[in-house]
């Protein structure tokens, strides 16, 4: 069966009369900010102190983005006697968010939880050269990044929590010295008097007495 002429035009005009009788819903940004979901991808923060400078991030980066420079430092033995170790110190660690993609590879590789998501997306600069955060910027993106749901009631308690408490209860346990309970050497003393008194009088039952006339001295 052919189409009727004009069909096509008659139902698009039948949408756009539907259309102009609602409502129109706009944003009135920036003066109303959107209601962003909880995993936006906006900018990336970086917690510095889990960072250990094992390059995965820059490595891993499709785009090369990441730029990180390091050196080493010889730290001193923890016991008398052990062997001095050497451990990476990050002197720069930059993302040019102007050749980034968002892809999120670069967090998910991180074993360190040291890159989060943070929902701001309100950076953009008049200069592309301004486009590439430094570390001390990239530290304040961290204040905007959102706390982690909450676990359900069920759930397990993640393992970096137990072990963090376990070594806390551990350190708080060598800090505190021993209680001792009090009068204790007098608690001994005094259960070891009995003792002796009765070992006294055992010894003193045992021997015969001088004045009492014994044997056939007596019966005479």
């Amino acid at each position: 069966m052919a189409p009727i002429p004009g069909s096509g035009l008659a139902k698009g005009l039948a949408v756009t009369l539907r259309t102009m009788t609602k409502k129109s819903v706009t944003a009135q940004y920036p003066d109303a900010q959107p209601d962003l979901p909880p995993r936006t991808r906006g900018v990336i923060g970086l917690f510095e102190e889990n960072c250990t400078v094992c390059m995965l991030c820059a490595r891993e980066c499709p785009d090369w983005c990441i730029y990180i420079d390091s050196h080493k430092e010889t730290v001193p033995p923890a016991t008398p006697g052990g062997r001095e170790r050497s451990r990476n110190v990050l002197d720069r660690f930059a993302i040019d968010f102007s050749l980034c993609m968002y892809c999120g590879i670069c967090i998910e590789v991180c074993p360190f939880d040291a890159l989060f998501w943070s929902p701001e997306f309100e950076y953009a600069e008049t200069d592309i050269r301004d486009l590439t955060h430094e570390r001390d910027k990239l530290r304040e993106w961290m204040w905007t990044v959102p706390a982690p749901p909450a676990l359900d009631p069920g759930a397990e308690e993640p393992k970096e929590l137990t072990a963090a408490r376990k070594a806390a209860e551990k350190l708080a346990a060598q800090q505190t010295p021993p209680v001792t309970e009090p009068h204790a050497d007098e608690q001994a003393r005094a259960a070891e008097r009995p003792t002796r008194l009765h070992g006294a009088s055992k010894q003193q039952t045992d021997q015969p007495r001088p004045d009492r006339p014994t044997g056939q001295e007596g019966r005479e």
